[in-house]
C-alpha cells in the first residue's frame, strides 16, 4: 500500500502538505496545480486516507433495489438505465452489497436487508414491502417519486414543464402541444399533468392538444403521424427523448421542417439526443446523480438512525440545440 512519503517524494512537497492536502485541511493555502498533482498521485499509487479505509472497513451494509417496471424498460428508456448504474457505482464504491430486483411487487423482501431503494414506484403499491415495514422499520428511499413519509430523490419534473412553456411563449407561440406517455398501470404521468395544469393558467394549452402513448420512440412515431392529420401546435414538449426520436422520424417522412414548421423541446438528455437531425432540444436530467444520491440518503439514514425524511431535488439542464 503507498504512503505519505511516497506521494511527498513524488509530489516535490513536504510529508505535511501531503497530508493535510488529502485530508482536506480547510486551513491550509497551496497551489491549484500542487493540489492537483498530489491527488493524481494518490490516484496512481492507489492510496487511501485512514479515515476513508476505516469507513470502507466499517461499511457492510445488504442494500436491496426494487424497480417498478421490467427490465426490459431499460432497453428503450436509459434514463432508467442511467439511474441503475449510479446506484450500483456507489454501492461499489461504499462497500455496500446489492441485491437487485424487477417488477418486483409481487417478490418478498429477503431477510438481512438494511434498506430499500425503490426506483419508479411508490411504496403504498409495494404489497411485499409494506409486509416486511409492518415487522420492522425497513429504512427506504424513493428515486424518480416525490413522497412525503420516506426519503426521495427526484428531479421536478413539474418545473421542467413550466420552464418549457415559458420558453415557447417568450418565442412568440401561443398554442403548444405535448407528446408523452403512460406506464403500463395507466396512471398519468406527472409531466402531462403538469403541463396542463400550468399551461391552461397561461392559455396556451389545451386537452386537445395533449398525444399520449407510451414511451417508446414507436409510439413517438405513431403519435406524431396521428397529430400531422390535424390542426396542430407549432411548438411542442415531449416526455422523452425515447419518444421523440420517433416523433423526428414521423416529422422528416412528412417534409416538416424542424425547428421552422414545428419546434421542439424533449427531456433527458440520453446520449443520441446529440446526434439526431437536428440535434434534439433537450432538457438535461441528472439521473445517474440520482442512483448515488439515493445510495447517500440511505446509508446516512441507517447510520444516524434518522426518521425524518429528506427530499433531495436534482436540478435539470435547459440543452439549446437544432430543433428550437
Amino acid at each position: 500500500m503507498a504512503t505519505l512519503k511516497e506521494i511527498a517524494q513524488q509530489a516535490g512537497v513536504s510529508l505535511s502538505t501531503v497530508s493535510r492536502v488529502l485530508n482536506d485541511d480547510p486551513s491550509i493555502s497551496v497551489k491549484a496545480e500542487t493540489r492537483h498533482a498530489i491527488f493524481e498521485i494518490a490516484e496512481k499509487l492507489q492510496y487511501r486516507t485512514t479515515r476513508s479505509r476505516k469507513e470502507t472497513q466499517a461499511t457492510s451494509y445488504q442494500f436491496l433495489a426494487r424497480f417498478g417496471y421490467p427490465e426490459a424498460v431499460e432497453i428503450n428508456d436509459p434514463y432508467y438505465l442511467s439511474i441503475r448504474y449510479g446506484i450500483e457505482l456507489q454501492c461499489k464504491k461504499l462497500n455496500i452489497q446489492l441485491t437487485r430486483q424487477y417488477d418486483a411487487f409481487e417478490q418478498p423482501v429477503a431477510d438481512g436487508i438494511d434498506g430499500v431503494i425503490l426506483v419508479g414506484a411508490r411504496p403504498e403499491n409495494d404489497d411485499a414491502l409494506k409486509a416486511t415495514s409492518k415487522k420492522h422499520i425497513l429504512p427506504i428511499v424513493c428515486v424518480d417519486y416525490q413522497h412525503n413519509e420516506f426519503d426521495c430523490v427526484y428531479t421536478d419534473l413539474a418545473r421542467i414543464c413550466q420552464h418549457a412553456i415559458d420558453y415557447f411563449m417568450q418565442q412568440g407561440h401561443q398554442r403548444i402541444g405535448f407528446i408523452g406517455g403512460q406506464d403500463a398501470g395507466k396512471t398519468i404521468d406527472v409531466r402531462e399533468s403538469a403541463f396542463l395544469e400550468y399551461g391552461r393558467s397561461r392559455k396556451v394549452v389545451n386537452a386537445g392538444d395533449i398525444y399520449r402513448g407510451d414511451f417508446s420512440s414507436a409510439s413517438g412515431y405513431r403519435l406524431a403521424k396521428e397529430m400531422l392529420e390535424e390542426d396542430h401546435p407549432k411548438a411542442f414538449l415531449v416526455a422523452s427523448d425515447s419518444i421523440a426520436i420517433g416523433v423526428l422520424r414521423a416529422l422528416h417522412e412528412s417534409n416538416v421542417r424542424i425547428p421552422e414548421d414545428i419546434s421542439m423541446i424533449s427531456i433527458n438528455d440520453i446520449p443520441t439526443a446529440r446526434f439526431t437531425f437536428p440535434p434534439l432540444s433537450t432538457f438535461r436530467l441528472e439521473s445517474e446523480l440520482m442512483g448515488i444520491q439515493a445510495v447517500n440518503l440511505l446509508s446516512d439514514q441507517i447510520r444516524d438512525e434518522r426518521r425524518i425524511p429528506l427530499c433531495m431535488t436534482i436540478p435539470a439542464t435547459l440543452k439549446h440545440r437544432g430543433t428550437t
